[in-house]
């Protein structure tokens, strides 16, 4: 399956047109479409099925209990329903989006779908793993499949508020609310539960674990994934901490550290002391607490802690790395060593955990993130692979216990079946990619395309674009003009 030529010469034109529109005159987060799905065409095949598209649902009751967006608005999900064997199934996936780490960027943040249910689609997409047909989604596609809409700003751990600026940090709280609601939607009936999310979602995921396994009977299989959730408190370009200075930020301004401690039954010796209590946000201090089964699906070379955490501007202000962190294609031989040495790092990290039986890992050498709710990247038919492996067929088959599956792929370049990110940088007001600066009203942000090795694009049902590039409203009208009058064609 592939993206026809005209589409991709259309998208590359307007996306021209964008940049050199330039910076100044940027729309708000209302005046332009976010993660645009698209279905894939062939030139010699019918266009393929559209995606299953779902309803948002608010979460009953939510606000009476606390449990509220960034700017008080009711939390919710999106839910379709399983059948046949999948019935008494269900498939919890919390929504991924960054994080805000002060007062001034969680009061802009309340103003997007990622902090208040006024700004969120009303209907979402679910492909990948939320599939609902089975060539796509072999081994979840008939459970009851939901998303959690992420809206907190702290990957569903914060608990606290500042009432001078009117925020509510309520991630705990949204949480516990939606779970109690799913569970009386028949969740506390099944025979089997999976607790997955992407990125902000995957760490929210590996926090929230055990807590999730707790709340089912023992005769209830329950285990949980993390995709692209597995946060490195990595030095960056300069040798600098940048991501450990910006989650300082989101621990504090939340108090997430007690909710983690909770939740995973650890002791952090001095919660005066900041390093300690940054312990509670970095996967590689929690993996080993955690007592429920745990999948880690992840880039060895994740496309989001390069461009923010390793490589970001305030670490890069020269802009010498602004090539290779577009595309891996154009890094010099000392910037691939870096990356390596990221990659050497995460391993390390993980191998003491990897020697559990239960746990499963896939760590493939591509420059990807979020691979399991994305079609070509979770099941497709290029897509990627570790020992002929996909995603998908992994983690059924350790969800199963068909097999152990402890994969981790060969360094950078020796796999070909990678589909990675390329990026265009722009200026924006989108919160998924990164945090506001406190020198900046904007954000450096990015639209995020991915491609295979062969700089083929594949995109069987997926989100094309996660962030559009914020132009003008004329501009956002071609894009969709340009898109709708080539799939009527096809079609």
């Amino acid at each position: 399956m592939r993206m026809n030529v005209f589409v991709i010469a259309a998208l590359a034109f307007v996306s021209l047109v964008s940049v050199i529109d330039g910076s100044e005159h940027q729309p708000q987060l209302s005046e332009f479409v976010n993660d645009a799905l698209f279905s894939s065409v062939s030139s010699k095949q019918p266009s393929q099925p559209q995606p299953l598209m779902v309803p948002i649902t608010v979460i009953n009751g939510a606000a009476a209990k606390g449990a509220v967006c960034l700017d008080g608005t009711s939390p919710a999900y999106h839910f379709h329903p399983g059948s046949g064997s999948g019935a008494n199934s269900w498939l919890i996936h919390l929504e991924g989006g960054g994080w805000c780490n002060t007062i001034r960027n969680c009061v802009f943040r309340k103003t997007t779908r990622r902090g208040s249910f006024k700004f969120m689609e009303k209907t979402l997409p679910f492909t990948g793993i939320l599939s609902n047909k089975p060539e796509e989604n072999p081994d979840f596609f008939n459970w009851n499949r939901v998303k959690i809409r992420y809206c907190d700003g702290a990957s569903f751990a914060g608990d606290s508020q500042n009432e001078a600026n009117q925020l509510q940090f309520r991630g705990q709280k949204i949480w516990l609310a939606a779970i109690e609601e799913l569970m009386s939607k028949g969740m506390q009936k099944a025979n089997q539960a999976l607790l997955s999310g992407c990125s902000a979602g995957g760490l929210a995921s590996i926090i929230h674990c055990d807590e999730f396994g707790s709340m089912f009977p023992k005769s209830t299989k329950v285990k949980c994934l993390s995709d692209a959730g597995f946060f490195l408190d990595a030095v960056d370009v300069s040798g600098g901490h940048t991501l450990r200075n910006m989650f300082g930020g989101v621990v504090t301004l939340q108090v997430v550290s007690r909710i983690v401690s909770k939740n995973l039954d650890i002791i952090f010796v001095d919660l005066l002391d900041l390093i300690s209590i940054l312990k509670c946000f970095f996967p590689q201090n929690l993996i080993q607490h955690v007592q429920t089964p745990l999948f880690l699906l992840n880039a060895a070379y994740d496309a989001w802690q390069v461009q923010e955490s390793l490589a970001p501007h305030s670490a890069d202000p020269s802009g010498s790395w602004n090539d290779c962190k577009a595309n891996h294609a154009r890094c010099n031989s000392s910037q691939i060593q870096f990356f390596q040495d990221f990659r050497n790092q995460m391993l390390n990290d993980v191998k003491d955990f990897s020697r559990s039986s239960p746990t499963g890992l896939f760590i493939n050498s591509c420059f990807a993130h979020c691979q399991s709710e994305r079609q070509d990247t979770w099941f497709a038919d290029d897509s990627p692979l570790i020992n002929d492996m996909p995603v998908a067929i992994a983690v059924g088959d350790w969800f199963f216990d068909r097999k152990t599956i402890k994969a981790i792929d060969c360094a950078y370049p020796c796999d070909t079946t990678c589909h990675n990110l390329v990026f265009n940088v722009a200026r924006s007001t989108v919160v998924d990619s990164q945090y506001i600066s406190e020198s900046d009203d904007t954000s450096t942000t990015t639209t995020m395309i991915y491609s295979s090795q062969s700089s083929r694009l594949t995109f069987p049902a997926l989100y094309l674009l996660s962030a559009l590039f914020p132009t003008s409203m004329f501009l956002l009208h071609l894009r969709v003009e340009v898109l709708s009058r080539f799939f009527s064609h096809s079609t």
